[in-house]
This record gives structure tokens, C-alpha cells and sequence, in this order.
């Protein structure tokens, strides 16, 4: 195999990370949550997406934008682990209840979202 192939064939067979990751305002303790079946590359996109300002939410864009990167925090809350099944492909059900219920848990202790 050349190595072109054998490069292809390593990215199809990667797994990245997956889960919930949180970005929260340090100022008013907002936050707004995330699901991806690629984590860091989903929390590069929205580092991203605010600096440049073009995040869609335009709440979290505008206090972004007022009190500055660094008074926001961005972390994975959970990681999400494949299935043993090695076929599936598809997590977003998955990702959806996991996004549930961290947004019962944030509200239980009185977080808002943006």
C-alpha cells in the first residue's frame, strides 16, 4: 500500500473525541452548551466562530465581543465513549440525551443559557 492510501486509511479509522463541552460566561455565569461527535474540533469552530464574531447565538456573541475571551471558559463536561459495535457511525441520539441531561443539572443549580 503507498503511503497516500495508508494515510486514508489511518484518518477513516480515527475516533475523535465526543461529547458535551460548555462555554461560560466568568462575568455573568451564563453558559452555552454543545454536543459533537468532535469535540475539539467543534470547540476550535467556536473559538473561532466568536473571535471573528460570526457566532450565530448573538447573545453569547455580543458579551463575547464586551468583556473578552478571557472571561470565558470553555470545557468538556462529559465524554462520550464508542460503542463496541464498531458499524455505528451515528451517536447524535446519544449526544442529544447527554445534552438533556447536563442542561437539567446546570439548571438545578440555577445557571442560565444562553
Amino acid at each position: 500500500m503507498d503511503r497516500k492510501k495508508e494515510l486514508k486509511e489511518q484518518y477513516k479509522q480515527m475516533r475523535p473525541d465526543m461529547g458535551i463541552f460548555i462555554v461560560r460566561s466568568n462575568k455573568t455565569n451564563k453558559c452555552f452548551i454543545v454536543t459533537s461527535q468532535n469535540l475539539n474540533g467543534y470547540i476550535n469552530r467556536t473559538r473561532f466562530q466568536l473571535n471573528s464574531g460570526g457566532h450565530p447565538n448573538e447573545e453569547l456573541q455580543r458579551e463575547w465581543k464586551e468583556y473578552g475571551e478571557e472571561n470565558f471558559t470553555i470545557e468538556i463536561l462529559e465524554r462520550l465513549k464508542y460503542d463496541k459495535d464498531e458499524s455505528k457511525t451515528d451517536y447524535s441520539e446519544e449526544l442529544e440525551v447527554m445534552k438533556f441531561v447536563w442542561k437539567e443539572k446546570l439548571a438545578e443549580e440555577n445557571i442560565e443559557f444562553y
